[in-house]
């Protein structure tokens, strides 16, 4: 078995079927290619009839060749000849599309210049491919273009493998960074339930401490705060009342304290005297009242006696 896992005989088979393949794919390539060709050079054509210098062996030679294109294309749109049990296409037979076949003299000569025709257009394909991928060759001869143009293809497979194996190591790549970015994914949710279990059981151990120190820094905030506004109103003090005037109000205060204490000593005898007359108890309220009494009548017998002078005076 090889590494694909055939048996021997299978895969050379397989090898066989696929060089088939190929060379099958070649052949309609190259039928292909001449046939877009030879369509270009008819394309090519209509445009230059506009033109008078095209000569009558020009026109001669792609009538013919337009000629002989659309007869063997119709040729082929009928079908194998075997075919008998399928009606023709058209009622027409081979035979009568053969009569429409350009002379053969002209077959000959319009063969000979195609091949010139063909070899010239595909060298000019070739060119301008080559002047596409190496722009650089542009200025370089045609013989040293032919010579590039000969190693192209191979340039060509080159190139498109490393751009294959690229893809494949980019995918290859892709790959793994989803791998990687799986990983990732699941190594972050990992750390954020680890953070959140932290976060539950040390924050709540931590918090008292915390209040306590936040209500630490308020206190000393707000004594100094407090200190602030004394140093404030001192420094208002300082400005506002000067050494003279410091002593003026010092004296003032004395005289003040000493006339306080002369009425305390003065209040306070009379305080003594009460006390005194509050031990008579009832008795002393009746001689108030009766020294009361009297003391009015002599204002009243006085101010009597007053307007009394006045009205003999």
């Amino acid at each position: 078995m090889d590494e694909s896992g055939l048996s021997l005989l299978l895969a050379k088979e397989q090898a066989q079927a696929w060089k088939e393949i190929r060379l099958r794919k070649t052949t309609w390539l190259r039928s292909e290619i001449l046939q877009r060709v030879i369509q270009e050079l008819l394309v090519d054509y209509y445009v230059k009839t506009q033109d008078t210098n095209l000569t009558s062996e020009d026109k001669k030679f792609h009538e013919t060749l337009e000629q002989r294109l659309l007869v063997t294309e119709l040729t082929h749109l009928l079908g194998p000849s075997q075919e008998k049990e399928i009606p023709p296409l058209l009622g027409l037979e081979k035979a009568d599309l053969l009569e429409l076949m350009p002379p053969s003299e002209d077959f000959v000569q319009m063969k000979a210049r195609l091949q010139l025709e063909v070899e010239e257009q595909l060298k000019r394909k070739c060119f301008t491919l080559l002047c596409y991928h190496d722009p650089n060759s542009d200025a370089d001869s045609e013989t040293l273009k032919a010579a590039k143009v000969w190693k192209l293809a191979e340039v060509l497979v080159g190139e498109k493998q490393q751009c294959q194996d690229a893809k494949n190591q980019q995918k290859e790549q892709l790959v793994l960074l989803e791998k990687k970015s799986a990983t990732y994914s699941q190594v972050l949710l990992r750390c954020l339930a680890l953070l959140q279990r932290l976060l539950q059981e040390h924050r709540l151990k931590t918090q008292s401490e915390l209040d306590r120190i936040n209500a630490q820094y308020l206190e000393i905030k707000c004594s100094a705060m407090i200190l602030k506004l004394r140093m404030e109103e001192l420094k208002i003090l300082s400005d506002t009342y000067t050494a003279e005037k410091v002593e003026v109000h010092r004296l003032i205060r004395d005289r003040l304290e000493g006339a306080i204490r002369l009425q305390e000593q003065d209040m306070e005898k009379s305080r003594q005297v009460l006390n005194t007359y509050e031990v008579l108890g009832e008795e002393f309220d009746r001689l108030v009242k009766e020294y009361t009494q009297l003391k009015q009548a002599t204002e009243n017998k006085r101010w009597a006696l007053q307007e009394f002078n006045k009205a003999y005076h």
